[in-house]
């Protein structure tokens, strides 16, 4: 299925549990790994991205069972993992590849971490810099910007960085050294991050303290093994939501969704642009919040402005953003989210070359872009650059637009969501 057609939908409503959360089951397996004993991971998501994790711990001498949605975990401890006897593939995941980085600094042998062609470009050197400055030697292609990366671990000091840019991949890398690095490692952010890696570090046991943007973790104390159940991922709502909100009629439910404060930027924009959204049944599930997310269609969306400060609790939203100010009052603006150009692809074009097929007007800057809404889009054939994000984007564009959309390159979608095209189907039924 790379290639599928969707038409206008005449109706959008039902409930549905959104998929397990990608960026908590990347680490579940990670700080299981590194912990000492057995834990276990339930409603873990069964995604490509996920599975490398899976696959490259397994490299390095973790026995990981198995069995769908539940994993157990035998895990070593932080000096526990084995040399891997051939190159580490992160398929086409960046948690994996950066977060791993960490871990194989403070690791007492060899390693070697590529990907695929799309990782083979993203920058590696906002990883490479400070976990060098912690004393790892790591080699990369292109004067140490890109994979593969070769990495020879071994003792780490601890160090204080500021970071340049807010990034919970780096500063998750950061952390995970910092386990290994003697005495306290000190990260500060520019703006807050997603914070999954803090909260779950410290349910592991972690010596870890926040204290603003600020972040110090004390190394050399294991990690216990921890039954983890993973939330609903809300990146992966957001689609529904937005379809929701602009689809006349709609009414949908997300159950059981994740709703961290340092992911929900997304809410609040909407919020701002005047959407009809009632989160309720908030609780509390392995230490990250969740609740009932209900949305309904009818409201007409103003134009807001969106700036660098809200930007990271929204980098993963941005391009379902953009569909919703794309059918919205006015001219949106998006600034601060520079980051996007470095990820699966260059999401501020990607997005903007695609809108403009369905007539949306659309400027870019280096940091985001803005947007006239329009009163309708169009249909037509757009590509999803490989990238899951601008593939689901694209295809709840699809179900506002007027005739017939092709989406090129569909199957980026099982990247994270691998029943996306099955749950349009039974709510627009």
């Amino acid at each position: 299925m790379d290639r599928i057609e969707l038409n206008r939908a005449r109706a959008f409503k039902g409930e549905f549990s959104p998929p397990p959360d990608k960026s908590i089951s990347h680490r579940s397996v990670i700080f299981s790994s590194l912990a000492k004993g057995t834990s276990t991971v339930t409603n873990f998501l069964r995604a490509n991205d996920t599975l490398s994790t899976i696959n490259a711990f397994r490299s390095l001498g973790i026995d990981i069972i198995d069995e769908g949605s539940t994993l157990t975990i035998q895990g070593k401890g932080l000096r526990g993992l084995s040399e891997p006897q051939d190159v580490i593939d992160c398929g086409n995941s960046g948690t994996t590849i950066r977060l791993i980085s960490g871990v194989l600094s403070g690791s007492p042998f060899f390693s070697v971490l590529t990907g695929d062609s799309s990782l083979r470009t993203r920058p590696m050197a906002r990883v490479i810099k400070p976990l060098s400055l912690m004393g790892a030697h790591i080699s990369a292609r292109d004067n140490n910007q890109y994979p593969p990366l070769a990495i020879k671990g071994g003792d780490l000091s601890p160090i204080k960085y500021i970071m340049p840019i807010a990034s919970a991949q780096v500063k998750s890398a950061l952390l995970l050294a910092g386990l290994y690095a003697g005495g306290d490692t000190e990260i500060m952010e520019p703006v807050k991050s997603r914070d999954h890696s803090e909260k779950m570090l410290s349910a592991f046991g972690a010596d870890l303290t926040v204290k603003g943007l600020g972040i110090t973790i004390r190394g050399g104390r294991e990690l216990g093994a921890l039954d983890t159940h993973v939330p609903g991922d809300f990146s992966s709502a957001a689609f529904f939501i937005v379809a929701a909100l602009l689809i006349p009629g709609a009414e949908i439910l997300v159950r059981d969704v994740g709703i961290n404060p340092t992911r929900t930027g997304l809410l609040t924009a909407l919020k701002n642009m005047g959407a009809a959204i009632e989160v309720s049944n908030i609780h509390d599930v392995s230490g990250e919040p969740v609740a009932d997310i209900c949305c309904k269609g009818g409201s007409t969306l103003k134009a807001v402005s969106v700036t660098g400060e809200l930007a990271p609790s929204l980098i993963d939203e941005f391009p379902i953003l953009c569909v919703a100010a794309a059918l919205a009052e006015g001219t949106t603006t998006i600034k601060g989210a520079g980051e996007l150009r470095v990820k699966e692809s260059d999401r501020i074009k990607t997005i903007a070359t695609e809108l403009r097929k369905m007539g949306v007007e659309i400027n870019e800057y280096p940091d985001g872009l803005s947007i006239k809404g329009a009163e309708g889009l169009r249909g037509a054939e757009v590509e999803s650059h490989g990238d899951h994000r601008i593939a689901m984007a694209m295809s709840i564009a699809a179900l506002m637009a007027e005739g017939k959309t092709i989406i090129n390159g569909a199957s980026a979608v099982d990247i994270s969501f691998p029943g996306f095209f099955d749950i349009i189907g039974r709510l627009s039924s």
